[in-house]
């Protein structure tokens, strides 16, 4: 029978094991929740990642705190999207002095473009989604060559559950009306997605939140949502929702609920993995375009 003493004993050094493998652990950041749970499927147990953008927070207009400046500091491998998604992460990586290193995951894909230059939302489509993988992939076994075969099998693993989803959204969305697949998001976050899976997503804020939506920005919204007759209107997790209500109280069109297009849920909510937050997308979607 164990004493009080030996129990406190076992404890203590149980606590002291946890510590240690958790410092043996490849210290990672993530700018945003989304590549996060990228890192996280890959690296496993042998990395431990620090996301600076959390659940519903929205990238484009963050401000970072000191807590991040020491994150990004003691990082080996810092994973950003790029495509001038976050703006303000090269002041945070210079301010730090990091001597961690940089993986820009977006600059593997073929950017769309925009008139505000390029549209840096790539993950909403699925295939640039398997592109991120794959560096983060690469990049965990330059850093930790031991880790290989484990960063490996469990990007492999992922990478096939990355083209179930794709065929599943792909198969959903063509059993939908083509003259049905038009929606008005808040803001253009969902190229990607359309020129993917072939639904059209009209928005009155440009490929970033920073920019100020004007009066006759919101009425050219709501002409074109009566000329095309679209059948929903969608509230983004990251963005104020009285846009898109005005939009749809003025237009007829139904609210479609909420898709996830900037950041993860938190991990009670329906986006809490990039594999749920696509699927919930897709099922609102098809609830709201259904015939």
């Amino acid at each position: 029978m164990l004493t009080r003493r030996s129990a406190l004993a076992l404890s203590f050094a149980a606590f002291v094991a946890e510590a240690q493998a958790e410092a043996q652990k490849i210290p990672v950041v993530a700018s945003f929740s989304i590549i996060g749970d990228l890192a996280r499927q890959v690296g496993g147990d042998r990395v431990s990642v620090t996301t600076i953008v959390g659940p519903d927070g929205d990238a484009h207009v963050y401000q970072p705190s000191p807590a991040d400046g020491r994150h990004i500091a003691q990082a080996r491998l810092i994973f950003v999207n790029g495509l001038s998604f976050e703006g303000w992460l090269d002041r945070l990586v210079r301010a730090a002095k990091s001597k961690g290193e940089v993986f820009a995951l977006g600059n593997g894909i073929a950017a769309r473009k925009e008139e505000e230059g390029q549209d840096p939302h790539a993950w909403q489509d699925v295939a640039n989604a398997k592109v991120y993988v794959e560096a983060i992939r690469e990049a965990l076994i330059a850093a930790d060559p031991e880790g290989a075969q484990t960063y490996k099998t469990n990007a492999d693993a992922y990478l096939a559950k990355l083209d179930a989803l794709d065929a599943e959204i792909l198969q959903t969305i063509a059993a939908l009306p083509k003259e049905r697949r038009r929606v008005v998001s808040t803001h253009d976050a969902f190229g990607y997605f359309a020129a993917r899976y072939g639904i059209d997503f009209i928005a009155p804020q440009g490929v970033s939140t920073e920019a100020e939506v004007s009066a006759r920005d919101v009425a050219k919204i709501i002409d074109a949502v009566k000329t095309h007759k679209v059948a929903a209107v969608f509230i983004e997790n990251v963005a104020d929702p009285r846009l898109a209500k005005r939009i749809a109280d003025e237009t007829g069109a139904r609210m479609g609920g909420v898709l996830y297009s900037d950041a993860l849920s938190d991990a009670k909510g329906d986006g809490a993995t990039y594999i749920d937050m696509m699927r919930h997308n897709v099922k609102q979607l098809a609830k709201a375009l259904a015939p």
